[in-house]
């Protein structure tokens, strides 16, 4: 990429929003919710987008992972991580790496499981994205994601094109349908395709009342008021179409056959 899209002053303000170490929505409780009922307790994680590193201390602190390497293309987002992780002193459970955007830089068969969180909606090309975490997962291995999904394979709506420019970011967001073909053409089995719009659509209409009100106000303090508008009128344009299921965040999990 030839800019960054999170610089500090991005990452200061969604930590406001969503917690410490988080640039999407739920925190902790929603990496809980990906996981599932499954038991990543020991194994290798390959986390992509790991962003400001909340994830990944997740994935350790709290579900047992051996160890995470956690993937992102931006240095101002990989420097925040690297300071959360060593202040939560899981350095020698987390690496945290710098990778450029196309394959994935490892070895076939390299994880247990491949995690992400709202990050592979930068990635257009879903089938060569699936096709490579299904390249770099053991056998039997698990992918275990959620992702802004828009609820249709046709040209955004007015308000969702529009919605995606006040976002001004590089959206390469697909339909369930693509992702479900993306995941079978890979080779997986046990597809699961759930959508979190209609979790998402109450959780943003909490977000914008505490933009709104304190966590605004505090957050103005550091990043500054009008940023604080600019993200105000980004909640105030995805909310119609989290209403109109166009915008749909939904997890992601399959599973890579053992033969």
């Amino acid at each position: 990429m030839s800019e960054d899209h999170y610089p500090a002053r991005m990452i200061a303000m969604l930590e406001a929003i969503w917690g410490e170490g988080f640039l999407s929505p739920g925190g902790r409780d929603e990496v809980a919710r990906v996981i599932g009922a499954h038991d990543i307790a020991g194994a290798a994680v390959l986390d992509i987008g790991c962003g400001a590193g909340g994830i990944d201390e997740a994935l350790v602190a709290v579900h047992g992972a051996g160890f995470v390497t956690g993937i992102d293309v931006e240095d101002p987002v990989l420097t925040h991580a690297r300071g959360l992780v060593d202040r939560a002193g899981l350095s020698a459970r987390i690496g945290l790496v710098k990778v450029a955007p196309g394959p994935l830089p490892f070895p076939p068969g390299t994880f247990d499981v491949v995690f992400s969180k709202d990050s592979i909606v930068h990635i257009p090309d879903k089938h060569s994205l699936m096709a490579e975490v299904f390249r770099v997962l053991k056998p039997g291995g698990r992918f275990l994601a959620s992702d802004w999904l828009i609820g249709h394979d046709d040209a955004p709506s007015p308000l969702m094109a529009e919605y995606i420019a006040a976002e001004g970011l590089d959206f390469g967001m697909a339909s369930p349908g693509r992702y479900r073909d993306a995941m079978a053409a890979a080779g997986f089995e046990g597809v699961e395709v759930i959508s979190r719009n209609a979790w998402y659509r109450q959780t943003a209409r909490a977000e914008l009342e505490r933009l709104r009100g304190p966590v605004g106000t505090a957050a103005a303090k550091v990043v500054g008021q009008d940023f604080v508008d600019q993200n105000i009128g980004i909640w105030e344009r995805m909310i119609p179409v989290l209403d109109l299921g166009e915008h749909c965040p939904t997890h992601l999990r399959a599973v890579k056959p053992r033969h």
